[in-house]
């Protein structure tokens, strides 16, 4: 019976991973389950999935999960803290779902044990790729990318030497807004960016998917995991969301990988690798499909793809400061203190600041990558408040 924790528990991806490990529970063992304000869903997930400990990341909901638990005989714990203990419990695989910064450091602690680290936490790479990996190495653990664009990169490369890698492209849905007129973005609204034309996700990485900022982080995210140079990594615009990713190699072959735009697939392929188990995704027939469509982005509309590239050829503390940025931005656009094409001029107002302030040029460790986040996100709210 293999040991399994799912950080993240109560968004879509930590969702979708207890959907498959309930469909055969006889073999997993659930070791942690963690959430954040949702704490009724993580009760009833730890009380369903029977986990040992269950984890709010938010210490004020304390009280009310242990209430939520009592007579289940499943710990119940609270802050940043817990979150790191918790992924040092001996597990087999841990999925590493948490939104944004907040999970560098329980997958740094799940990678010290050893363990397989299945990876949608895809901040955790662009804030400390190089730290992330060594880490990887150091403690014999085993991270495999749970993105389905990384996901569909790492089953193209099996048995292929990435000497040979050409090229990589990197598909995009387009969002909520591929479709509106330029002069209408600056009026669009969260409610507006929120609703994704094909994938079912939480509000904040489908509004980043609207502005394109969740595909920048995913372009440094190829770059980082894979060693792939920044020339080599395209963003292409496939509003089916069927190709997930591309593979060219120096002799002009492309492997793609086809699937449809059910985050199972992932995840599954991650949860038994090293082999391919049968899952409950949808088998596409191409006859009804008839056709994919394919467009350049327009990087007019979607400057987080420049940006992206800027960070990559940075390198250092950029990504974390891009990063810390971002998320800044996108709480002020959600919270209406700034506009959507606002948040894209905010996050480069701080990368050339903290770039002219020499601020990004540190060594990549856990302390340096907090306080590199923790300045950015201080000079977002700095911008913002200027600009109004």
């Amino acid at each position: 019976m293999r040991r399994i924790s799912v950080f993240g528990a109560t968004g879509s991806i930590g969702g979708n991973t207890l959907d498959l490990i309930g469909r055969d529970p006889g073999a997993y063992r659930v070791v942690a389950l963690t959430g954040g304000r949702n704490v009724a869903r993580l009760a009833e997930l730890a009380r369903l999935h029977r986990a040992e400990i269950a984890v709010t990341a938010n210490e004020d909901c304390l009280d009310d999960l242990r209430d939520r638990l009592s007579g289940s005989g499943i710990e119940a714990a609270a802050g940043q803290g817990a979150l790191v203990d918790a992924a040092r419990r001996p597990a087999d695989w841990i999925m590493s779902a948490i939104v944004g910064a907040a999970g560098l450091a329980p997958g740094m602690a799940a990678l010290e044990q050893g363990t397989t680290l299945a990876l949608a936490n895809k901040e955790s790479l662009v804030c400390a790729g190089p730290l992330l990996l060594a880490t990887a190495r150091r403690h014999g653990a085993t991270i495999l990318p749970v993105d389905s664009e990384h996901s569909a990169v790492f089953q193209a490369l099996i048995g292929e030497d990435v000497g040979a890698v050409e090229r990589v492209i990197i598909t995009a849905s387009g969002g909520a807004f591929r479709d509106w007129p330029l002069e209408r973005l600056a009026r669009a609204t969260p409610e507006q960016a929120a609703c994704h034309p094909n994938w079912s996700m939480g509000q904040r990485i489908t509004i980043d998917s609207a502005s394109m900022f969740n595909k920048a982080l995913e372009l440094i995210e190829t770059h980082e995991f894979f060693g792939i140079a920044p020339e080599k990594i395209e963003p292409l615009i496939h509003p089916e969301s069927m190709i997930h990713a591309m593979v060219g190699f120096v002799d002009g072959a492309l492997m793609a990988h086809v699937g449809p735009p059910d985050m199972r697939h992932a995840i599954g392929f991650a949860l038994n690798w090293p082999h391919r188990q049968a899952l409950p995704v949808e088998r596409l027939d191409f006859a009804a499909l008839g056709q994919f469509t394919f467009a350049a982005p327009d990087e007019i509309r979607y400057p987080a793809l420049r940006l992206a590239r800027e960070v990559m050829q940075a390198g250092g503390l950029a990504g974390a400061v891009f990063n810390g940025a971002k998320e800044r931005a996108l709480d002020a656009f959600i919270a209406g203190r700034i506009g959507f094409t606002d948040m894209a001029v905010v996050v480069e107002g701080v990368l050339t600041k903290m770039s002219a302030d020499r601020l990004m040029n540190d060594t990549i460790a856990l302390d340096t990558v907090a306080a590199a986040d923790h300045l950015a996100r201080r000079r977002t709210d700095e911008i913002i408040v200027a600009r109004h």
